[in-house]
């Protein structure tokens, strides 16, 4: 007789974040900002945020926020510039403590991933122990908080990291799963942007509840391809295993301005703001690649994208930047108006996850 077969194991996903990361680590390695508004990037005119602090938070501050606007919104903000090498340096030490628990890592930045624990290869007999006992020795090892979701799917998972910020852990059964997800605005879900968030509100999709309310066909109609994720991300259902050295296919960061430009001089200044924003989630990712993308929409909303290649990585900003600009300014002149730029770098050499569809 052939012996029954053994259904496979409840998967279980562990969601790893570490709290304002870059902000952190300044905060802590100077004693003299603690407690104070923070934000890691550049102050000038032009420059971005690339993280903050919880207490920049509190203002509205954000990673992606031209520092102007930072500024007027919170007025004593500290300005600090970033340490790529010393935030690498911590997150390598992280992902060494992970190692001990499974070889099942996805990264997907310097400051957070996925960790498949179905396997307790360490014996402390559920998945919610492992993540305390990480996000421990998380603080031990290098004095940072990390904030834990830890589900049956990378879905919640991620989802259930954020619901406890910071210094945090949120713990989703698989009998809880799909209450948790349509309890939630719709603005939370991962890969779900502003645009795409506004799209739904006038669709009357706020919470994940109003999303499970609609029929495939209906999410099809108006989302297309990404209607199915949708769909199933309703309903607590993520099939996608934790995937080890997954390589990323892009990283980048597009802009919709309020007012359409026409002039070389504006159209320069806000590219040199999306290659910023841009260069920031590159150096967060720990990548690099060879093509640069731009991606141009104008006033009638055609929209055109334009590459170029070099034999080697792009390793720094300037060259990023550089290349966008000779892409752009053969676009040139544009009399009616540019209303998105966007900038992303491709072929990309590295170990990190695959980016999102973008929903911006």
């Amino acid at each position: 007789m052939v012996p029954p077969t053994q259904p496979p194991a409840q998967r279980k996903v562990i969601h790893v974040d570490m709290d304002a990361f870059y902000a952190s680590v300044e905060q802590r390695d100077d004693p003299s900002l603690r407690g104070r508004p923070v934000a890691v990037g550049g102050s000038r005119a032009r420059g971005v945020v690339a993280a903050a602090s919880y207490e920049a938070r509190a203002f509205g501050v954000r990673s992606a926020m031209p520092s102007v606007t930072a500024i007027r919104r919170c007025p004593d903000l500290v300005f600090v510039p970033p340490r790529f090498d010393v935030y690498r340096e911590v997150s390598e030490r992280i992902r060494a403590i992970f190692a001990d628990y499974t070889d099942l890592i996805e990264p997907l930045s310097l400051d957070e991933a996925y960790l498949d624990v179905t396997q307790d290869i360490r014996g402390l007999g559920t998945a919610a122990a492992i993540a305390e006992e990480i996000r421990a020795r998380i603080k031990a090892d290098t004095g940072l908080t990390a904030s834990a979701g830890v589900s049956y799917n990378k879905f919640i998972a991620k989802l259930a990291s954020d619901q406890n910020k910071p210094d945090g852990i949120c713990i989703i059964t698989p009998k809880r799963g799909a209450a948790f997800v349509q309890s939630l605005p719709v603005k939370r879900f991962h890969g779900v942007g502003p645009v795409t968030a506004q799209k739904m509100e006038r669709l009357g999709i706020l919470t994940g509840a109003d999303l499970f309310a609609q029929s495939l066909n209906f999410l099809q109609a108006h989302f297309g391809s990404y209607a199915e994720y949708l769909y199933r991300a309703a309903r607590g259902i993520d099939d996608r295993p934790v995937r080890v050295n997954r390589a990323a296919k892009s990283v980048g960061a597009e802009r919709t301005f309020e007012t359409n430009l026409t002039t070389a001089e504006d159209l320069r200044a806000a590219l040199q703001r999306v290659a910023d924003a841009a260069w920031v989630r590159i150096e967060r990712h720990g990548t690099r690649g060879r093509t640069i993308t731009l991606k141009l929409r104008h006033a009638d909303f055609r929209t055109i994208t334009r590459a170029r290649s070099s034999v080697t990585a792009v390793t720094d900003k300037a060259a990023f930047l550089e290349a966008g600009l000779a892409l752009l300014m053969a676009q040139l002149p544009v009399p009616d108006g540019v209303r998105l730029l966007g900038l992303t770098l491709s072929g990309i050499m590295g170990d990190e996850d695959e980016v999102q569809p973008s929903l911006l």
